[in-house]
């Protein structure tokens, strides 16, 4: 450690969760115990999926007591078979909805600049058994929502996509949840928008919501009727009241955030082996879901793991996001796909990227100091104990 700087008092964690002024939240609670409505489609659920319907400028929306439920259902809803191609890239669950409908994850390498699914190779991977491509917008960069529909036309696939982080994001004034068959919104406690726990499926065919909404719950229909195999996917009522509370302070959110972002883009661009990627802004709404750096050993003077290491000695907790990637899991690594070899891209990356503290709450200062440390620690190791 540089002895010239001094770690953190407290722990600076890579998010903290994003809390309304409690009063409003037992404002909208009384609602639900005047109600006395607690699940299946209450009053609140309605009212926010209509709000984020037209936040996330989608016709239709279905909120999910999960993503991971939401993304298991999508598949389902689109009657998913054989193989999907997908990226190793991404959180374990982008696979895992696949496993779990019975269909084989197919790994495709990524783009090195935007590090989403490179839509240049998914054609070579498509086989008989293709039946869809499933995209992650990382880090809240769009994929190549034209290239790839282009592919899947031709080829007669379906189109799914992993928009955990995008919320909110819009490519030239159309909403993120508008491109492909069916989108997936996470609302996660970590998330820039949550619920504490919650997802949404958004689609632009009104059939499809139908269908989605009969799979999250069971398939009923009406009391006498049961349609087909469901799952349990609701939002509660207690989920989608705090969600209410959330979008009113989504923008002061938003504002704050891309004023940290800024600041580190300007102190960061000027350390030599530090880079980012930056989305064109002319045609792009963005999240500020999360802010990773990527650190090229050889240029910055240390390895990321190693400077996860250092940050860990000021107190400051960063992430390996996404490492390792899902195709070194050991239920993954034995499909062809999943050989190193065939993603040179995705591991480099997987071995660069970190991600810093980013959320509103964290000071101009503590942004501040954080680069400072990130500057200097370069030259320490070796040199302080």
């Amino acid at each position: 450690m540089n002895k010239s700087l001094t770690p953190f008092k407290e722990p600076v964690y890579v998010t903290r969760p994003l809390l309304p002024n409690l009063s409003h939240f037992t404002d909208k609670l009384a609602e639900i115990w005047d109600a006395r409505w607690l699940t299946n489609d209450g009053p609140q659920h309605k009212m926010l999926e209509n709000k984020l319907s037209e936040y996330l400028r989608v016709p239709h929306l279905s909120l999910f007591n999960n993503g991971t439920i939401a993304l298991i259902v999508a598949c389902q809803s689109l009657r998913l078979s054989g193989e999907v191609i997908t990226t190793p890239f991404t959180f374990p669950a982008t696979p895992h909805v696949l496993s779990w409908n019975g269909i084989r994850p197919v790994f495709c390498d990524i783009d090195p600049e935007t590090m989403n699914i490179d839509s240049s190779r998914i054609e070579s991977m498509i086989t008989p058994q293709t039946t869809a491509i499933l995209g992650v917008h990382v880090f809240g960069t769009p994929c190549d929502v034209f290239g790839i529909q282009e592919i899947a036309d031709r080829y007669g696939l379906r189109v799914v996509y992993d928009a955990a982080h995008a919320f909110g994001v819009e490519i030239e004034e159309r909403g993120i949840g508008t491109f492909g068959d069916v989108s997936m919104f996470s609302f996660h406690a970590t998330k820039l928008f949550h619920t504490a726990e919650g997802g949404a499926l958004t689609y632009n065919n009104l059939n499809q919501k139908q269908r989605v909404d009969l799979l999250k719950n069971f398939g009923i229909k009406n009391q006498e009727e049961v349609m087909m195999p469901g799952i349990n996917g609701k939002m509660n009522e207690l989920q989608a009241a705090l969600g209410l509370v959330m979008l009113d302070y989504l923008e002061a959110e938003r504002s704050k955030r891309k004023e940290i972002q800024e600041l580190y883009h300007k102190l960061l661009s000027k350390i030599e082996g530090i880079s980012f990627y930056e989305s064109d802004r002319s045609a792009l709404k963005l999240s500020y879901q999360y802010f990773v750096i990527r650190v090229d050993a050889a240029k910055f003077g240390m390895s990321r793991n190693e400077l996860f290491d250092e940050l860990k000695k000021y107190n400051i907790y960063s992430r390996k996001y996404f490492h390792p990637l899902c195709s070194e899991y050991a239920c993954y690594r034995h499909i062809p796909s999943a050989n190193n070899a065939n993603l040179p891209v995705a591991n480099k990356i997987a071995s660069e990227v970190l991600a810093l503290p980013y959320y509103g709450g964290l000071s101009l200062d503590d942004v501040e100091k954080i680069c400072e440390i990130i500057s200097d620690v370069r030259f320490a190791v070796g040199q302080y104990v």
